[in-house]
């Protein structure tokens, strides 16, 4: 029964909606992702003045790809080439260039609607602007309800199931000491709230990220000769084009826009939960920045699982098993066995990062639903390290397909949202692009402007715009200048 709702789910309203209302967006905004492309680069460089005990811009992408980039870029690459054929890569493609739009527009609302607590901190996501911008807060307690299942309990139960199970494929590591032992290192960070586990982020996401792109890219230069023909079979197996591949067109798009999804994220209303903990000068500054994350999550860390996978020659069509084996198994063809281990220890280090961040999104709900209640953060803390613990010697199957209808449940009511609001996204992005064509270095957003909106006067005080900390320093320029 869970396989038939899934497979309606996430292989028809799921496509509709990810890839319909994310071409919607892209093409309202004109095209808001390759607008401001190169502009992120700015926004982070500004980002590293932040000086106010608040999480950076930049900050704020390190957690949000703690997330992104986890097990979905080795596993759920292997899954979707397995089951979908070359053509899969493809669709995550395209999931992912639409889905950078609603990225943007997801996380730029959680910045506008965020909310200050009684210690300075921010709080903000779907739920705060589906509460503050649609005023239904009860619609709100079902998107918090939704994300503390899906990414708080299901998902990180299936990351240390992944983790356990390919560190005892490699080293012969008991899956229940590996569970204990990612037990016991996640407890340490978690006591140190969302500030500990962004320094974490800060540390581990560069080298994983970095470590794992350059030891791909090795095994594709060591093939480049045949990448663009595999980059044509990849496109023509996507329409049924290849003869090999003809029959799993239909596999090709569902999987790559399920696993696409499950990789980056866009649109499910996760990363708004992080994006809106950072201090910027205007809310669409970090809309720039979670877009940029899409884009690298699927098109290069994703892009290169699956070169790596179809360059290999492991894979062949009809291939059984599961996504980590065929990956680590291709990486082994052509490197050798401490490909296998390679695989081991990043898939390691993407699930403990991928952890923290589901564990602040599951926090973050909680806090929601119930306040800074410490007795409750305790005991959800305490529920998530006992997931753990079971997830890495249990099957499971059946939490996976349960995750998937929860995570399609997460995308049609954060859509919905975003459908609704997208009018306010609209002006709050042409408020951002009206000041950078005056010749604003950086924008800087006035609430004055936007009374008629629900903002939180802490978080977003009605301020000119000459009073900003960063606009304070433009006049300094000017001066220098004109010597």
């Amino acid at each position: 029964m869970l396989e038939l709702i899934n497979d309606f789910l996430s292989g028809k309203v799921l496509i509709v909606l990810i890839v319909g209302l994310g071409s919607y967006f892209t093409i309202r905004s004109r095209f808001v992702q390759f607008r401001h492309f190169t502009h992120m680069f700015t926004v982070f460089r500004e980002s590293l003045r932040c000086s106010t005990g608040q999480l950076s811009s930049f900050q704020a992408l390190m957690l949000s790809l703690a997330g992104r980039v986890g097990a979905g870029n080795i596993a759920g690459v292997g899954i979707a080439v397995t089951l979908g054929g070359p053509g899969a890569v493809f669709w995550m493609w395209v999931t992912a260039l639409v889905g950078m739009s609603t990225s943007f527009f997801e996380c730029s609302l959680a910045q506008l609607y965020k909310r200050c607590d009684a210690e300075g901190r921010y709080h903000g996501g779907p739920s705060y602007y589906i509460q503050y911008g649609l005023g239904k807060r009860w619609l709100g307690m079902v998107m918090a309800l939704l994300l503390l299942m899906t990414f708080g309990f299901a998902f990180n139960g299936l990351q240390s199931h992944a983790v356990s199970h390919s560190l005892n494929d490699a080293f012969g590591v008991s899956t229940t000491y590996s569970g204990i032992a990612l037990a016991v290192l996640l407890s340490l960070v978690f006591i140190g709230g969302i500030k500990r586990i962004a320094k974490v982020a800060d540390l581990l996401v560069p080298v994983k990220t970095l470590t794992y792109i350059a030891v791909t890219l090795y095994v594709i230069v060591l093939q480049f000769d045949h990448v663009p023909g595999m980059l044509l079979t990849i496109v023509k197996s996507a329409f049924g084009l290849d003869p090999a591949f003809g029959g799993l067109i239909g596999s090709a798009i569902v999987m790559g826009v399920k696993r696409g999804v499950f990789a980056n994220e866009a649109g499910l209303g996760s990363a708004p939960n992080v994006a809106a903990v950072a201090q910027v000068e205007h809310p669409v500054a970090q809309g720039v920045v979670q877009a940029f994350s899409v884009f690298l999550d699927t098109f290069v860390i994703c892009t290169c699982t699956a070169l790596l996978i179809l360059l290999s020659g492991f894979y062949t069509p009809g291939f059984e098993g599961d996504g980590i084996a065929l990956t680590q198994n291709s990486l082994a063809a052509v490197v050798g066995e401490w490909g296998r281990v390679f695989i081991s220890v990043a898939l390691a280090l993407f699930v403990f990062t991928s952890i923290l961040y589901n564990y602040y999104l599951g926090e973050n709900s909680l806090r929601f639903m119930v306040g800074d209640n410490r007795k409750v953060l305790f005991g959800y803390r305490a529920l998530v390290l006992t997931l753990i613990l079971w997830g890495a010697v249990e099957n499971l199957s059946t939490v996976f397909a349960f995750a998937d209808i929860t995570m399609t449940l997460l995308a049609f009511v954060n859509l919905v949202a975003l459908a609704l609001l997208f009018k306010v996204g609209l002006r709050v992005m042409r408020d951002y692009d009206d000041q950078r064509r005056a010749g604003a270095k950086v924008p800087v957003f006035d609430a004055g402007k936007f009374t008629d909106l629900d903002l939180d006067p802490q978080a977003w005080p009605t301020t000119p715009a000459a009073q900003s900390p960063l606009a304070e320093q433009q006049p300094l320029i000017v001066v220098q200048a004109q010597r």
